[in-house]
């Protein structure tokens, strides 16, 4: 089953650095993550994502490939290419993959302008080994929400936080 873990950050550097961080650790195999986003907020209602992965762009590399060998069926591969690359475009554009996209915008309001939330959807982690590379990251995010334990949860307050357990508590869930 996998964790759904939002920490929110007063920078929207701290961030970025949290998402290159966890994608270190995944290449060290201490966590296998489904989706990582980090979400900024510059003003009241200026909310952006930052997908991992761009399904647009992926979209219409795949969409002129297929199309470049439809168009060479019918003897006219540009035309074949173009069409693939725009209806793989558009596909890409309206495909919503991991977390949702409208849940990310609703939970960012909780962020204060000027400020980012990194959603990491876990399906594996080794807890001991990616609480102490978290702790050693710093920048003291905080959660915002969480499907851990109570336990697994006061755990990554206390690695946020570098080790301090005196992390505020979480604001009540609606």
């Amino acid at each position: 089953m996998s964790e759904l873990i939002v920490i929110a950050f007063d920078t929207e550097a701290a961030g970025f650095d949290l998402r290159t961080e966890l994608v270190k650790m995944q290449k060290d195999y201490l966590i296998e993550m489904e989706d990582v986003v980090v979400v900024t907020r510059n003003s009241e209602d200026d909310i952006k994502l930052h997908q991992a992965v761009n399904l647009t762009a992926a979209g219409a590399v795949g969409g002129g490939f297929w199309g470049t060998l439809v168009g060479l069926l019918f003897l006219n591969p540009l035309l074949g290419a173009a069409v693939g690359a725009a209806s793989g475009a558009l596909a890409g554009r309206f495909t919503d993959v991991g977390i949702n996209d409208e849940f990310m915008k609703e939970v960012a309001h909780a962020v204060p302008p000027g400020g980012s939330a990194v959603f990491v959807l876990v399906r594996k982690m080794t807890p001991d080994k990616m609480l102490e590379r978290l702790s050693q990251v710093g920048h003291g995010g905080r959660v915002l929400r969480t499907s851990l334990s109570n336990e697994q949860e006061q755990k990554l307050r206390d690695a946020l936080a570098g080790g301090d357990s005196s992390v505020a508590p979480p604001p009540p869930s609606a």
